[in-house]
């Protein structure tokens, strides 16, 4: 009896013993799998990230080619008709994926950076066309004086409406103003008075690129920014010169401070030009199943000359435009 009792805890010990091992080879295998797929997701990722790299120095290429062809025909004129500005371009990867490519001019949004100068003074100009934005655009709970507050690298506030450290530090959970000028535009959301109702309103209209006093191109400039000129130009005379606008472009300034609209306005062409410096691009990458987004920000020196200053992986949907297919031929 006792012999049958032991064999029947070692039949026990034996089945419990094939368990554990089936479970630990189970585990081994789930763990394994899991590896293979978080490697082969990584790689997917970065294939994508590296197509993405690739459609980037694509558009880098045609705002070369388009800086050789403007100087070629002696007109250094960047605007909305143009192709590069127009289309999404649509690259064909393989059966396996597409990269889609869009080139955004940031020469008629205000930027950021020109609120206060490198020398720390504010600049009236900016500052006042800011303004005038934020009233064309029914901005109410911000105020200018925030945001010069976030970019000047003192602690005191330039106005009862600014907002320093103090107030900053007082939030659920604390941090600085930055003291420098904005890296991103997405730093906005950070800015007191701003909520996610204003930030998408804004959006549009303003930049941060690190370079200041290049001025608005009034070719590309939306309406609320040609509002933001002068006080005295409403939104009906803005809408008329974007319709002028679109049937002939902007080719001298003159003729373009020549406007009816702008008639006794004594508008000077201070802060504005017709050439862009900045752009996004834009490219979303399907590979393999899989979306890489980028939004690359690069700047085109007055020798033509694109090099590329910042690149973010965090934004979606930003391809907009009406697609256009390359194909290998």
């Amino acid at each position: 009896m006792l012999f049958r009792n032991q064999k029947g805890v070692a039949l026990i010990m034996v089945l419990l013993a094939m368990a554990l091992v089936v479970m630990l080879a189970s585990g081994m295998t789930r763990q394994q799998n899991l590896r293979v797929f978080k490697a082969g997701h990584y790689l997917a990722q970065q294939q994508g990230y590296n197509i993405a790299l690739g459609a980037e120095e694509f558009a880098r290429r045609i705002l070369v080619r388009d800086f050789g062809e403007d100087r070629e025909n002696s007109l250094m004129v960047d605007s909305p008709d143009e192709f590069w500005a127009m289309n999404a371009a649509i690259l064909p990867l393989d059966e396996n994926g597409v990269a889609e490519v869009q080139i955004d001019d940031l020469g008629g949004r205000i930027n950021l950076n020109d609120l206060v100068t490198t020398n720390g003074q504010v600049d009236t100009l900016t500052k006042d066309r800011l303004t005038r934005l934020f009233v064309a655009l029914g901005i109410t709970g911000l105020n200018v004086d925030a945001l010069i507050d976030w970019i000047d690298s003192d602690d005191q506030t330039v106005s009862a409406y600014g907002a320093e450290d103090g107030q900053y530090l007082m939030a659920d959970q604390p941090f600085r103003t930055a003291n420098q000028p904005f890296v991103s535009i997405t730093e906005l959301r950070l800015i007191e008075g701003m909520t996610e109702e204003i930030y998408v309103a804004l959006r549009p209209h303003v930049t941060a690129v690190p370079v200041s006093g290049i001025g608005i191109n009034v070719n590309s400039a939306t309406v609320p920014v040609l509002m933001s000129l002068h006080n005295e130009l409403n939104e009906a005379q803005a809408q008329s010169i974007v319709a002028q606008r679109e049937e002939e472009r902007f080719e001298d300034l003159q003729d373009f401070l020549a406007l009816s609209e702008f008639s006794g306005l004594g508008l000077k062409p201070a802060g504005l030009t017709l050439q862009t410096r900045f752009f996004e691009v834009v490219s979303r990458i399907t590979y393999d199943n899989r979306v890489v987004n980028m939004v690359s920000t690069v700047f085109r020196n007055p020798e033509g000359e694109v090099r590329t200053v910042h690149r973010d992986t965090g934004q979606k949907n930003r391809i907009t435009k009406e697609p256009f297919t390359f194909s290998e031929g």
